[in-house]
């Protein structure tokens, strides 16, 4: 019974994940490239400008990025439809056993810490969602980083991109198996951002419940629509606080994944970008991630959670 329970949790986990990836790559790719640096951004839609140092040299002054629709249009124009799809591959096969792992890990974690805390309280919800968090990002960090790597790679339209199989070559030779975990402390830092969501999300989950049981009989919703509709609200609402309150480890994610980057560890880079760039910096592509993030999230987890419904139901 136990095997069935993790398997079915691995199931919905993958289905809802592919079931949100697919539709918001495009913003995944203009979020990637808003989060770079500004050095990977400036050829696409910005003039390069140079200004003289007091020493005489030249240096580069940190310009505002582009909104979503320029970027977006800046990529169409000079790279074509194509390139707003770039790292799909990985995704497609990353996102499946990256959420059907996490959720199998959450739902496993919460059921043995409910036997040793008050069930389904916020202590068992937090370090489920922790543990979930970590497993998830370490098996997963090299597909991601390959992922990375495609959206940040900017050419031309006649010019050939590398597939994933090239681009996992690359890096392999170049940096090495450790090459591939680069960007692997902040997704640990990221796991906060995982926190929040699920302690948000179910607190609002047994509110729907509480509230659901007060509704008279003639006035309550059919249980298939009120869960589906209620949980894609919740799913929405937790995510988007749960962004924008974690959201600059996400930037600091993409610096440390950026080839040949010279950003170094978690806390250096964090350090670099409100120095060179401003703090303002750390909120870069947010706009982009909240469009992607939230209807992602709603529909990820309300399918996964009615997948679970009519399993149980089996």
């Amino acid at each position: 019974m136990h095997y069935r329970s993790t398997a079915l949790h691995l199931l919905a986990g993958g289905c809802g994940g592919t079931a949100g990836a697919i539709l918001t790559c495009p913003l995944e790719v203009v979020k990637t490239r808003l989060q770079s640096s500004s050095l990977a951004l400036r050829p696409l839609c910005l003039p390069e400008v140079q200004l003289q140092g007091l020493n005489g040299g030249f240096v580069r002054p940190v310009l505002p990025s582009p909104g979503v629709l320029q970027l977006m249009r800046a990529i169409l124009k000079k790279e074509g439809v194509r390139s707003l799809f770039r790292g799909l591959g990985p995704n497609l096969v990353g996102v499946a056993p990256s959420r059907a792992i996490y959720f199998a890990a959450y739902a496993g974690a919460k059921e043995k810490l409910n036997v040793v805390f008050v069930p389904e309280s916020k202590k068992v919800h937090v370090l489920s969602a922790v543990c979930a968090g970590v497993t998830s990002a370490t098996l997963t960090n090299p597909i991601w980083l390959v992922k990375t790597r495609m959206q940040l790679e900017a050419r031309a339209r006649e010019e050939k991109h590398s597939n994933a199989l090239q681009c996992a070559i690359r890096v392999y030779r170049t940096e090495g198996l450790w090459g591939f975990y680069r960007g692997i402390s902040a997704s640990y830092a990221g796991v906060s951002e995982t926190v929040i969501h699920f302690v948000i999300y179910e607190a609002l989950k047994q509110q729907l419940r509480e509230q659901q049981s007060f509704l008279p009989t003639a006035f309550a919703l059919a249980p298939n629509s009120h869960d589906f509709f209620g949980l894609m609200a919740a799913a929405a609402i937790s995510k988007t606080c749960a962004s924008c309150i974690a959201y600059p480890h996400e930037v600091v994610r993409t610096r440390l994944r950026e080839e040949g980057s010279r950003y170094r560890s978690f806390v250096q880079t964090l350090r670099l970008v409100v120095q060179e760039e401003g703090p303002l910096a750390l909120y870069r592509g947010l706009l982009a991630q909240m469009m992607r993030q939230i209807p992602n999230t709603a529909i990820m987890m309300a399918t996964y959670e009615l997948i679970i419904h009519l399993a149980t139901k089996v």
